[in-house]
This record gives structure tokens, C-alpha cells and sequence, in this order.
């Protein structure tokens, strides 16, 4: 089976609107990533598409979790996960007018102003003991676009400064100098069992955890300027991961769960960390950030995803994904369970397709 990617992403999303009514999205009436990382992928594909069904689909979700004063029903503040949403209501906030949207916004806008930070001043993943001082490479997209895009949105350029720090510690704190890859999370007091005695750091090079990365600063430098004194390092970050990424593309096009051991034992090729790695050479090669060569590497990953779908019916079926994960050690990710069409993969998924047809693959 071949699909092109327009033609993918329809059939994802037409079985995902058939499989779940907006507000009964998982975890049904919480704000939170999940959903957002999927209707973001509906929204991308929605602008390719013109289909107002998709559009409609995705403020149905949000009108579900954000009230008639603009108030968000059910999230947690001190967790990076529950934020990540707000870049939903951007388009909403455009399109209608609605003072719903800005109102929300401005809730999780400010939130990053206090949120905790550990003492190099990374953004704790969660605010809570069991992430205290804790950066995971997750956090990038979780709030880096929603506040990239707040300070265009309200000429706030501190905005900028903060997304373009985030990125620029990550890096530093979880970046391997040997091998290029970036460690799933570091822990800057050390104190968490899976954190290495001396450095901090997780022992593995988790895939979707990565993944996020490339497609968080990319999104970031759509609304970050140009002439930013730190722009320029953004760009570097994604063009060292990209570079790093490369050795390790399996046979069949895909990257693997654990990234850096594609030939360990019980280790397999894991098609969210891939659509994530795709859409970032795509629009990397798009807008300039990566050479065009690499969209080669690029058609080999779409590829690969698209040769391990199924068919059920009308029902497309996005499976090797991994279900979500906290941090471990390489037996801890290779045991993770895989699902079949839950939101982190087809929303990967579509984000990839989106990508990959504004870049001209096939």
C-alpha cells in the first residue's frame, strides 16, 4: 500500500472523526496534549485540505474544555503536558473573534512567566516531587510553541527570550557529545533513580522524545524573528539533531524505539519518533534550516511509516506506537507497550503528512 500524504492524512482523521465525537477525545474534559498534539494534526491538515469538517472538529474539542468565560475546565498548571493545547486557540481566537479564545490564552501565557525552574533555569517537566528540577526533551513542544507564538500573537518578545533559552538549555543539558543524540531527560540535582551519579542524565536516547525536538524549534522559528539574537543557535540545534539522527535510520526507513540501538535485543522501529524525524526534515528542508538533500532521508522515513499501516475496512491503522512513557533504562522502553491509532501517533503521523506534502514528497 502507497498513499500519498493529503491522501493519508484524510484517511487518519475520517477514521479518528468516526471512531470519537470531539469531546469524547481521551482523556475526555482534561486540557491536555494528547488531544492537542492530534488536533494540531487535524488543524495542519485542515489547511491543506480546506475542509471545514476538520476545522469544526477541533473547536468542538475545545469548547468542550473551555467554558463560556474563557475559563480551561480541567488542566494542571505545574504540568508541561496541559499547556501544550493552547496552540489550538490561536486559529480560533483568528478565525472568530470569540473573546473565549484570548482569554484561555492569556491563562496559559502567563503561567510560564512562574512556572518552576530548576537551578540553571530549565523549566521543570512537572511541577511536582516526582519531576522537581527535571528537564525532559518532551517539554520543548509541550510549551515551546504556544509561547512562541504568544509573543507574536501579543507583541510580548520576552516570549521569545524565554522559548529560545528552553531550547538552548535542552540542548546543553541532555546533548551527547560522542554520538550527537540528546538523552530523554536530565535531572539537575541528580536525585532520581534513573539519573546518572555524576552527570544527571538518563541512561537512553528515547525516539518521540527526540522527535520532539526538531518539530518544537522549527514551529518556534515560524513566529520567532529572523534577525533574534539566538535564532541562529535554534537553527543549529536542529541541524546538529538532524545530522545525529542519520546514522541510525533502519533498513525499512524507520527510526527505532530506542534510537541509537537499532540492533538490540527487543528493540523495534517505532513510527511516532519517525513521523516526527520526517516532519522535521521536511520542513527543515522547506524553510531553509537543512539542506534540500536530506529530503532523500525524508521519503525513506514517510515510506517507512506508510509500508507498516494497515487497512480495516475504511479504517486506517497507525500502528508501533509507543504508548506513553516516563523515563528508564533500555529494557524499561523496549517493554513499553505499543497501540494502535491512539492520539500521539496519528497525531504524529499527521503532522508528518503535512510536512511531507508541503515538501513535495510522494
Amino acid at each position: 500500500m502507497h498513499l500519498q500524504p493529503m491522501e493519508a492524512a484524510r484517511l487518519a482523521v475520517e477514521t479518528m472523526m468516526r471512531r470519537y465525537e470531539a469531546p469524547l477525545l481521551p482523556p475526555v474534559g482534561r486540557f491536555h496534549y494528547h488531544q492537542g498534539v492530534f488536533l494540531s494534526g487535524v488543524y495542519q491538515t485542515y489547511l491543506l485540505t480546506g475542509d471545514e469538517r476538520y476545522f469544526r472538529y477541533m473547536r468542538d474539542w475545545v469548547d468542550s474544555v473551555v467554558d463560556e468565560n474563557g475559563r480551561i475546565l480541567h488542566f494542571d498548571r505545574g504540568q508541561m503536558d496541559d499547556l501544550q493545547p493552547g496552540i489550538l486557540l490561536y486559529p480560533l481566537r483568528a478565525r472568530t473573534d470569540d473573546p473565549r479564545y484570548e482569554t484561555a490564552l492569556r491563562t496559559i501565557g502567563e503561567i510560564f512567566l512562574s512556572y518552576p525552574r530548576n537551578r540553571v533555569g530549565g523549566f521543570w517537566h512537572k511541577s511536582d516531587d516526582r519531576c522537581r528540577d527535571q528537564m525532559w526533551l518532551d517539554g520543548l513542544y509541550m510549551g515551546g510553541p504556544v509561547c512562541a507564538e504568544f509573543g507574536k500573537t501579543f507583541d510580548r518578545p520576552e516570549y521569545f527570550d524565554l522559548v529560545a533559552e528552553q531550547a538552548i538549555l535542552m540542548e546543553k543539558h541532555t546533548r551527547d557529545p560522542k554520538t550527537g543524540l540528546l538523552y530523554h531527560a536530565w535531572d539537575a540535582e541528580k536525585r532520581m533513580p534513573w539519573a546518572n551519579p555524576e552527570t544527571g542524565l538518563s541512561p537512553e536516547f528515547w525516539g518521540r522524545s527526540i522527535g520532539w525536538v526538531g518539530v518544537a524549534i522549527l514551529d518556534d522559528l515560524d513566529f520567532i524573528p529572523a534577525e533574534h539574537p539566538k535564532a541562529e543557535e535554534m537553527r543549529n540545534i536542529v541541524r546538529r539533531l538532524m545530522k545525529a539522527i542519520a546514522p541510525y535510520q533502519g533498513a525499512d526507513g524507520r527510526w527505532y524505539q530506542v534510537v541509537d540501538k537499532p540492533d538490540g535485543e527487543g528493540n523495534w522501529p517505532e513510527n511516532s519518533c519517525t513521523s516526527l524525524f520526517t516532519a522535521a526534515l521536511c520542513k527543515g528542508a522547506r524553510t531553509g534550516v537543512l539542506e534540500p538533500s536530506v529530503l532523500e532521508r525524508a521519503q525513506r522515513g514517510y515510506d517507512g511509516v506508510i509500508n507498516s499501516l494497515k487497512m480495516d475496512g475504511d479504517d486506517l491503522l497507525i500502528g508501533d506506537v509507543c504508548i506513553g512513557t516516563g523515563v528508564g533504562d533500555y529494557q524499561h522502553y523496549i517493554h513499553r507497550p505499543t497501540s494502535v491509532n491512539d492520539l500521539h501517533g496519528v497525531g504524529a503521523f499527521l503532522l508528518m503528512c503535512a510536512e511531507a506534502a508541503r515538501a513535495g514528497l510522494k
